[in-house]
């Protein structure tokens, strides 16, 4: 940790707050948690200029609803997102 010259600490931890969410692209639903700077907009997480999205304990479904696979981390092409919803619980 690095500390200024009025005692400010400085850090490379960057805290981040979870988010269960359902991401729907073309082809596939995608269930998951994604991850947002404290007190940052989903809107703004979207926004931001990198290609790809984080999605960790991702379950992914096909159209139908059937589940096609699970993996514990995936990206998503942000291109690709149809919507993107909060959900309450992991599914």
């Amino acid at each position: 940790m690095e500390h200024d010259d009025k005692g400010k600490v400085f850090t490379h931890i960057v805290h981040k707050d979870v988010l269960h969410a359902r991401i729907q692209t073309l082809t596939h639903q995608i269930t998951g948690e994604i991850y947002l700077k404290h007190e940052q907009r989903v809107k703004d997480e979207l926004e931001i200029a990198e290609q790809f999205i984080a999605v960790t304990s991702a379950k992914v479904y096909k159209l139908t609803g059937e589940l096609a696979y699970e993996a514990p981390f995936v990206t998503i092409n942000r291109s690709h997102i149809i919507w993107l919803a909060r959900e309450d619980e992991p599914s």
